[in-house]
């Protein structure tokens, strides 16, 4: 059976990930980065950088800050575009994979799955309410972002 992409399962996660991100980082107007930890212990630490902004559209990455990488536990690197006129951000790049399509022919050569650019959207959905019901800031300690 071939995968059909569900759009409006897909633009609702969209939305719902553009108000994350904006509750998460809302000083991401005017401010390049937000650092903040998701533990009590302050030893995970991730940052959201912004890359690009333009008046309708800005490129932003969530990763992990690491002192010791260890390959067993790292946190995939996420590249998100958020559109501004329409309230919507949409993960774009997830590690070293750049352009993904709506969906894949199964198995295919890098062994994608069918319904690769909705997985990577629900991942950064629960990733972020995780961030916000857990997180807080780093420069300012138990400041909590919720």
């Amino acid at each position: 059976m071939r995968y059909k992409v569900d759009l409006k399962k897909f633009m609702a996660d969209c939305e719902a990930n553009y108000v994350r991100l904006r509750r998460l980082f809302p000083a991401m107007d005017d401010v390049d980065g937000q650092v903040f930890s998701v533990d009590d212990r302050g030893g995970r630490q991730f940052a959201i950088a912004v890359l690009e902004r333009s008046p309708y559209t800005s490129l932003i990455e969530v990763a992990e800050r690491i002192r010791e990488p260890a390959p067993w536990r790292c946190f995939p690197v996420i590249r998100v575009r958020l559109y501004h006129d329409a309230r919507l951000a949409e993960v774009v790049g997830f590690d070293r994979t750049r352009r993904i399509r709506p969906r894949y022919p199964y198995p295919n050569r890098v062994m994608h799955q069918p319904d690769e650019k909705s997985q990577w959207n629900r991942f950064l959905a629960e990733w972020l309410s995780i961030a916000i019901h857990t997180g807080y800031a780093v420069d300012s300690p138990y400041e909590f972002i919720d």
